[in-house]
């Protein structure tokens, strides 16, 4: 049976009332059943919780945890810290350079400032095993965030450990006695990022200009399952290495030097999922361990953040 929503049913404005009415009545003309609906109702955050309610993670220590420093890699230059990422081709093979799309048989069409490397030298990146020139791979090094981690252009491979230019702020997570739609089983993690606004650090797009911080803080909710949990000690190494959010232009707004969400998506609803950032959402935790996956945060960067 097509339902027709109706809005202010109890509003002044006959308008919203009377086309369903009308649509209503040439349905039944039609011959087809129709039933009037009200719209579903946006829940954004859960019913009031007190403090003693709230309860910590087990497994997790601590509820709370700000942004560490950037941990740059101190004494080495850009091509000593691809040299462990690469081996040298004696013979390019015939094709191009996907950073400056020059042939590799030929010297890289790097254009910007020069690096301290030959530019018709190539390298293979050992893991993926694409090639590029050096002078190519230097300049996107310099070009990036500098910290000791390589992404290849092509395959987005990681090598070493990748770390963002998230801003200094605040990440609370705990237990809340509330179940999730789809996960009436259990009850909800709830996470609160507070970021304020600042002034742009040498890693940002614009050093030394003020940025702003808009719809802090910000609620997302997690269900309290093994996988739920999973995702949190996850989510927990992605703020640790400054990459849930970034400094940039907002995809809804259009406003610049704002803080912004980076890749890793989050549900902001509770108890709805009209805006596609809510549950039900039966993929979700499986999306969101391979965009985890994609930054390089996967189980064994849990093992790596206890050594």
């Amino acid at each position: 049976v097509p339902t027709v929503p109706v809005k202010n049913l109890t509003g002044s404005s006959p308008v919203n009332p009377a086309l369903a009415g009308i649509t209503g009545i040439l349905m039944s003309a039609a011959g087809l059943p129709v039933c009037l609906t009200r719209p579903p109702k946006l829940v954004l955050h859960p019913p009031p919780v007190s403090k003693s309610e709230i309860q910590s993670i087990p497994g997790i220590s601590h509820t709370c945890r700000k942004t560490t420093k950037k941990q740059a890699k101190k004494g080495k230059t850009p091509e000593e810290v691809l040299k462990k990422y690469l081996q040298k081709v004696r013979h390019p093979p015939d094709e191009d350079c996907t950073i400056c799309m020059e042939r590799l048989s030929a010297p890289s069409g790097y254009k910007g400032p020069q690096p301290a490397v030959k530019p018709d030298l190539v390298g293979k990146l050992v893991k993926c095993g694409h090639v590029f020139h050096l002078h190519c791979l230097v300049a996107m090094y310099n070009n990036g965030n500098k910290d000791g981690s390589l992404q290849c252009p092509t395959c987005k491979t990681i090598y070493g450990v990748k770390t963002g230019t998230q801003p200094p702020g605040k990440m609370e997570y705990h237990i809340i006695p509330h179940a999730l739609p789809g996960h009436s089983d259990c009850k909800t993690i709830r996470i609160i990022y507070n970021i304020p606004p600042g002034v742009q650090g040498p890693e940002h797009p614009n050093p030394g200009k003020s940025f702003t911080a808009r719809g802090f803080p910000r609620h997302c909710y997690l269900p309290d399952s093994e996988k739920g949990r999973k995702v949190l000690k996850l989510l927990l190494v992605a703020w640790d290495r400054r990459l849930i959010f970034a400094i940039g232009t907002s995809s809804t707004t259009g406003e610049s030097d704002t803080v912004i969400w980076n890749e890793i998506h989050h549900k902001t609803e509770f108890g709805s999922n009209l805006t596609g950032h809510g549950y039900p959402d039966i993929n979700y935790l499986d999306n969101v361990l391979a965009e985890l996956a994609a930054q390089g945060i996967t189980e064994e960067s849990l093992a790596q953040e206890k050594d």
